[in-house]
């Protein structure tokens, strides 16, 4: 359930913040109430909480987009299945866990039966952020808005919806204005010194030093996209995904266009690599989140035990798309033409 949740949070919001908070808050304690494993329900909760950053309108996709010159409306195609990929590889990993190992997640003694009621009471609840990712993705899938005009859409949407359930008041309307005139502050200053940052290092020839050593390796263009992948996991440790992206993909992104790599595979493989970042101490911010608002009893260890599988498994989606590019590269072919 929070797996499933978690990916309809994803595609409502494009962020990991807001995910991981609400998720801990309505799963941890039930799961916790019901015997769990602590480690297994801060695994689950981090690790689909960060699904935002990745399946469209991932807010890290459309930087990606800006900083390498292509569209958006591509990345988010080709993000949709690596996206849905990670959270059925997430389902099968916990359905088997706990079948190997009932101890970690019991069967509830005071289950209620699982009706035709409950079945449409819980589709009634979801049609509401169902219409709300069909009106974004739709509105940028069918080419009638732009990714900014599409995050109009959302924001006029979530309002409606907010509106028409009683939870939209003044104070906060002026409360999400002042937190995202603060975030797009802080994104828009990253963004000046990211490039004052890139054009002294390109006047030093730093780009020149880059595609060099990364052309000059040994081991084609597969093994020159490892190595950058590689490279890109353990920055993740120590850098936000920002970072990373502004200052070192616009030095990668002509490599591979030279290496003839198709650049919408290598962004959404580069993206799934950077999605493990939001989970690896000590700068992992999904870990953080969690922790803030995790029930009592709740510590970083169970945490950071929690992730482990789940990063094994982000490996393993990166794996599976690296040997199987049209998990990428058919649905923009599809929707888009060659």
């Amino acid at each position: 359930a929070v797996v499933f949740i978690g990916v309809l949070l994803a595609a409502s919001t494009g962020i990991i913040g807001a995910s991981v908070v609400l998720l801990t808050i309505l799963g941890v304690p039930l799961m916790l109430k019901n015997n769990y494993s602590p480690d297994l329900a801060c695994g689950v909760v981090c690790a689909t909480g960060t699904l935002g950053i990745l399946i469209p309108p991932s807010i890290m996709l459309v930087i990606m987009g800006d900083q390498v010159r292509i569209s958006v409306g591509d990345l988010f195609m080709g993000a949709v299945f690596p996206g849905l990929l990670l959270g059925l590889l997430y389902t099968i990993f916990i359905v088997t866990y706990a079948y190997l190992k009932p101890k970690v997640a019991p069967a509830p003694k005071n289950a209620e039966p699982v009706t035709l009621k409950i079945i449409l009471r819980v589709f009634k609840s979801i049609i509401p952020p169902a219409l709300l990712i069909i009106a974004v993705l739709g509105s940028i899938f069918m080419g009638i808005a732009t990714p900014t005009e599409a995050s109009g859409v959302g924001a006029l949407g979530a309002s409606i919806l907010a509106l028409i359930r009683g939870r939209l008041s003044l104070e906060d309307l002026k409360s999400v204005i002042r937190k995202t005139t603060h975030t797009t502050s802080y994104i828009f200053a990253l963004f000046v010194g990211a490039t004052m940052f890139a054009l002294v290092l390109r006047g030093l020839g730093g780009d020149e030093l880059i595609e060099g050593a990364l052309k000059g390796l040994p081991y084609g263009p597969n093994g020159v996209v490892i190595v950058v992948l590689c490279i890109a996991f353990i920055l993740g440790f120590f850098l936000d995904w920002i970072e990373i992206t502004l200052i070192i993909l616009p030095f990668l992104a002509p490599v591979m266009v030279d290496l003839g790599v198709d650049l919408v595979w290598f962004i959404v493989m580069f993206a799934v690599v950077l999605q493990t970042s939001f989970i690896t101490p000590p700068v992992g911010f999904a870990l953080f989140y969690m922790k803030g608002v995790a029930p009592q009893g709740i510590t970083i260890q169970n945490i950071y035990r929690g992730i482990i599988p789940f990063v094994i498994l982000q490996a393993i989606a990166v794996a599976i798309v690296f040997n199987f590019p049209q998990i990428v590269t058919w649905l923009p072919k599809v929707a888009y033409g060659p």
